[in-house]
């Protein structure tokens, strides 16, 4: 058996065609950031900016999720990034329970080689994906889950805040329990002082 790396990782990403996403896009989006960051962020699926660069959160939603980083004075190149789909989802629609299962196991082997210590699932699809298909983000955003040493916490999609700045608020509170969150757990001390 081939051991598992980011080579391998990324070769598999590029030749996966396990769904029909892959049919109609540009570029795989797999994630980027700090492949040793303690911090994980997990999306939905990439949109048109992102099908178009190849990377994850760089439209409208990105450069609000990099604020809302920024305001917990964690710089976007200390974390990683990625999505519970690594193909654009026609017309931005949320992928369906079949496209999120064969794409699992990139996002299995994202996890492993990243180990996070913490992840933050942003939006209801990832939150499905991961903790619990019943979820439902607007009640249990904001609450933290351990699982497998790994604690996991739901808020909203940055383009849901777009689309209603009535939940800017709570997805704020949100990233102050993460910070603190960081900060009991001892991660990133040279910014946390921990």
């Amino acid at each position: 058996m081939a051991e598992i790396n980011w080579e391998l990782f990324d070769t598999q990403v590029e030749a996966c065609r396990l769904c029909p996403l892959c049919q109609r896009i540009r570029h795989k989006v797999p994630g980027q950031g700090d492949r040793n960051s303690p911090l994980m962020l997990i999306g939905e699926g990439p949109g048109e900016h992102e099908d178009e660069q190849g990377m994850a959160f760089v439209g409208a939603a990105g450069q609000l999720l990099t604020k809302m980083l920024a305001a917990i004075q964690l710089p976007r190149e200390r974390v990683y990034i990625c999505n519970v789909v690594k193909c654009r989802p026609p017309g931005n629609r949320v992928p369906l329970p079949e496209e999120i299962d064969a794409c699992r196991i990139h996002l299995r082997i994202q996890t492993w080689l990243i180990q996070p210590k913490v992840i933050v699932l942003l939006g209801a699809t990832a939150a499905k994906a991961l903790l619990n298909p019943e979820i439902r983000i607007t009640r249990e955003r904001g609450i933290w889950t351990e699982r497998k040493g790994i604690w996991m916490m739901p808020t909203y999609h940055p383009s849901a805040l777009l689309r209603d700045e009535s939940k800017k608020p709570a997805a704020w509170e949100d990233m102050k329990s993460l910070r603190e969150k960081l900060i009991t757990l001892g991660l990133y001390p040279d910014i946390y002082g921990t």
